[in-house]
């Protein structure tokens, strides 16, 4: 294959990312305009609802961020009341985040509206399909 062959659109990293962008895209309306969050910050705020307790140490591995962006997400989410830090007994330099009572209700009404989406996206596709591309993206993922 030469250099002038190769074309952009069969590239995988490319299509997986576009695909990733377009979808990703199409949810963002109900976590931004409803509740005018970025998509760092509502997916640490998924995390938390999804796993409780953690450090932003925690998150940064288990979500694959940097540590700026989930600090800067941590401090807007804090700020919306979303979110709520505690400091640990036996290192008082780290901090334990969770969410707020106002954080969990939002976490369980974008769960509702994840869940909405997702089944509309995998409507387009047949369950063998579905299962497939389930199974080929779990082993791109590393899992």
């Amino acid at each position: 294959m030469s250099t002038n062959d190769f074309d952009l659109r069969q590239f995988l990293p490319y299509v997986l990312n576009r695909a990733a962008e377009v979808t990703s895209i199409g949810f963002q309306k109900h976590y931004r305009e409803k509740y005018g969050m970025l998509r760092t910050e509502w997916r640490v705020l998924f995390h938390l609802g999804r796993y409780g307790e953690m450090t932003a140490k925690e998150i940064c591995a288990r979500a694959g961020l940097h540590k700026t962006k989930v600090s800067r997400a941590v401090g807007a989410l804090e700020q919306k009341r979303f979110l709520k830090r505690s400091t640990q007994e036996q290192d008082r330099r780290l901090e334990t985040l969770s969410l707020s009572p106002q954080g969990q209700t939002v976490y369980a009404d974008l769960s509702a509206a994840a869940r909405t989406y997702d089944d509309a996206l995998a409507a387009q596709f047949t369950q063998e399909e579905r299962d497939v591309l389930d199974r080929c993206l779990a082993r791109l993922a590393g899992g």
